[in-house]
């Protein structure tokens, strides 16, 4: 149904071009492109304006014929279920307005072609600072790090709390927070989002996502909530922390995650090995820990004791002290003692990984 109405809509129609750029209209928040338009911005999709690649296709730097800097994903070959991601990215990107969230400048879809505008981030994603090209200059101090956290986590309060119909992300992790001029973090890529309609608690869904974020429910049995961008924040927020990857290589082919690495460190009281030692102990150490903590919090394998994100934001900004009993009530007793500094591959977006790949603590099998 989104799609069709995109199908409706041509992009070579003056009249309608004419009323997306003029009309404060909430139906067309956004500029209809046309193909020579990102053509010129992108200098004809340039190999060196490119600024990202993955398994949905490439994303490219360009600046419009008025001097907007603008960043264009270009989606890969069309299929059924490309154009239903495109669709659903649009539709949602359309609805929503967040200081936290990416914007959407526009569209174009045409022929085979299906581009996706937003505002360009200047400094790139958070996965590039911690794990890519900028990690070595360690642009992120402890403040910096709590500042991403913050704005990630009122970007999804905002989908779950405030966006109608409320949205669940689907997909969040380090490659999906982008920054701005001022380090300001902004939720992107909405290509799984699902919508959720008025008291309706959870989905079952066909699992996608990224290896080392979801929650267990989901990752099992496609069980879908709120929930579940809890628990990949709270994986986030790890990886923010620590600056170590999501998921690990140990021995005998699996993979160990971020939550099981920290939680033999939590139970030794030892929250300073946890941190990035990029930071050379510039941090403050109650609130390392309580972040952990709420990290951990987050993380519950159970989904009913994972907090909201609206108490996560509380937390955050202030509340954590307030509430400390609360998030420091968390049972990791059960949690397998292991060390291991194994490699990882962040290429793990993946579509319906079966149940019986992962163990439900932390786990996948190869």
């Amino acid at each position: 149904m989104v799609w069709r109405c995109f199908c409706c809509i041509s992009q070579e129609d003056p009249k309608i071009r004419s009323v997306s750029k003029t009309s404060n209209s909430r139906d067309y928040p956004w500029e209809i492109y046309s193909l020579k338009e990102i053509v010129h911005a992108t200098n004809n999709f340039h190999n060196d304006n490119k600024i990202g690649e993955g398994g949905f296709g490439t994303v490219y730097w360009g600046r419009t014929g008025e001097g907007v800097e603008i960043a264009v994903k270009r989606l890969k070959a069309m299929s059924a279920k490309a154009e239903m991601e495109f669709a659903v990215e649009v539709e949602v990107l359309g609805r929503v307005r967040h200081k936290n969230l990416l914007g959407l400048r526009g569209f174009y879809a045409g022929g085979d072609e299906r581009l996706i505008v937003y505002d360009y981030m200047p400094n790139h994603s958070l996965i590039t600072h911690l794990h890519g090209k900028l990690a070595a200059d360690c642009l992120l101090d402890w403040s910096r790090r709590m500042k991403i956290v913050i704005g990630s986590a009122e970007g999804l309060a905002y989908l779950h709390h405030e966006a109608n119909p409320h949205i669940i992300h689907r997909d969040i992790k380090a490659s999906n927070v982008l920054l701005d001029t001022d380090f300001q973090a902004k939720v992107a890529d909405f290509g799984f989002a699902k919508l959720i309609p008025d008291g309706v608690s959870h989905l079952t869904t066909r699992v996608k996502g990224t290896l080392g974020y979801l929650a267990p429910e989901y990752a099992m049995w496609g069980k879908v909530s709120e929930s579940c961008d809890v628990y990949s924040f709270g994986v986030l927020l790890l990886e923010i922390i620590s600056a170590r990857k999501p998921l690990e290589k140990l021995p005998g082919g699996v993979k160990r995650d971020i939550v099981q690495w920290a939680t033999p460190y939590v139970q030794k009281g030892s929250f300073d090995l946890i941190v990035d030692p990029r930071l050379k102990g510039k941090y403050d150490p109650n609130q390392v820990k309580l972040s952990i903590l709420l990290a951990l919090k987050c993380t519950d394998g159970n989904p009913e004791n994972r907090p909201s994100m609206i108490e996560v934001v509380d937390w955050l900004k202030g509340g954590i002290g307030r509430r400390e009993n609360e998030v420091t009530d968390i049972q990791v007793e059960d949690m397998v003692e292991e060390e291991d500094d194994g490699d990882y591959n962040n290429d793990t977006d993946y579509e319906g990984y079966g149940m019986e790949k992962y163990d439900g603590k932390g786990t996948w099998k190869a």
